[in-house]
C-alpha cells in the first residue's frame, strides 16, 4: 500500500461526528478529554499537533486547558469540524500528508493523534512520524487486544447495525505498540484505557447513567485497567537510548521512564 493515507477524511466529517452525539456519545468524549489530559499534565501551555484531528474531539479541550494546538489532516477539507477554532485564530490548522507532516524535527512539544492509528495501513509509520515532530511526548489511542475487541471479527456485523457507519479496524496487541515506540527510542510512560465494555453496547443502551454505573463498577474492580479498550497511551523520548539506525525520530531529551497506569 504505498498511496496517500487519507483516514482522518471520514473522521472529521459530520457524518462521523454523529456517531457521538446524545448523551452517550458525550460521555465517551468527556471520559477521553479527562484522559487526556491527565496524561498532558507535566506540560501546560505545551505546543501540541493533533495529528488527523479533524474530528475536533480534543482540540476544543486542549485550547481550553491552555494549550496551543495545530491540527494537521489529509486535506483542506478536514478543517470543517475545526473552522470554529481556526476561525478565531484559537488553534491552526495544515493539510499535509499524515506521514510526512510539512513541519521540521521536532516541531511540537507533543505529536497526539486519536481515532487514526487502527485505520492507517502503514501504522509503524505513523508512529515514527508522531515520533518525529514531538520534542516531549506522544499520545495516540487504540484498540487493545486484551478487551472485548479481540472479538471485533465476530462481532463486526452487530458493531455496525448499531452504529451504522462503522468501518473495518485493526485490532493491536500492546506488545505492538510498545515495539513500534521502541523502535522510534520512545517508550510508554502513561496507559489509560478508557472503557471496560464495548462502545458500541453503551451505544446500543443508549443510556449514559447506566455506561457511567457499569464502567466506575469495572474501575473500582481493577477490570478496566486491565480489559479497557481504547487505550489511551503516552510514550516519551528513553533516555539514553538511541532510535533505529535510519529513522528520523533521533532524540536524546532524557525523561522519566517508567509506565504510569490509572482508573
Amino acid at each position: 500500500m504505498t498511496g496517500r493515507e487519507d483516514a482522518d477524511v471520514e473522521t472529521s466529517s459530520d457524518a462521523y461526528a454523529g456517531r457521538f452525539a446524545g448523551a452517550v456519545g458525550a460521555y465517551f468524549l468527556e471520559v477521553q478529554a479527562e484522559a487526556t489530559l491527565d496524561l498532558l499534565r507535566p506540560w501546560p501551555g505545551a505546543s501540541v499537533i493533533d495529528v488527523g484531528g479533524g474530528h475536533g474531539q480534543v482540540a476544543g479541550p486542549l485550547v481550553g486547558a491552555g494549550y496551543r494546538v495545530t491540527v494537521l489532516g489529509s486535506d483542506p477539507s478536514c478543517e470543517s469540524r475545526v473552522r470554529g477554532l481556526t476561525r478565531e485564530r484559537k488553534a491552526d490548522f495544515a493539510a499535509g500528508d499524515l506521514l510526512s507532516a510539512p513541519f521540521p524535527d521536532r516541531s511540537f512539544d507533543v505529536a497526539l493523534s486519536y481515532r487514526l492509528l487502527p485505520h492507517v495501513h502503514r501504522w509503524p509509520g505513523l508512529v515514527a512520524e508522531l515520533t518525529r515532530l514531538a520534542r516531549l511526548a506522544v499520545v495516540v489511542d487504540y484498540p487493545t487486544s486484551r478487551s472485548a475487541n479481540a472479538l471485533s471479527g465476530w462481532t463486526f456485523g452487530l458493531k455496525k447495525r448499531v452504529e451504522g457507519d462503522t468501518r473495518p479496524f485493526r485490532v493491536f496487541r500492546d506488545r505492538e505498540i510498545e515495539d513500534a515506540f521502541a523502535a522510534e527510542g520512545f517508550v510508554p510512560t502513561g496507559r489509560r484505557p478508557q472503557f471496560l465494555f464495548p462502545m458500541a453496547l453503551h451505544r446500543a443502551t443508549g443510556s449514559a447513567p447506566l455506561a457511567r454505573a457499569v464502567e466506575r463498577a469495572g474501575g473500582a474492580l481493577g477490570l478496566r485497567r486491565a480489559f479497557g479498550s481504547p487505550v489511551i497511551l503516552r510514550a516519551e523520548p528513553a533516555s539514553g537510548r538511541l532510535p533505529r539506525p535510519g529513522t528520523r525520530a533521533a532524540r536524546h531529551d532524557g525523561v522519566r521512564g517508567g509506565l504510569e497506569r490509572r482508573d
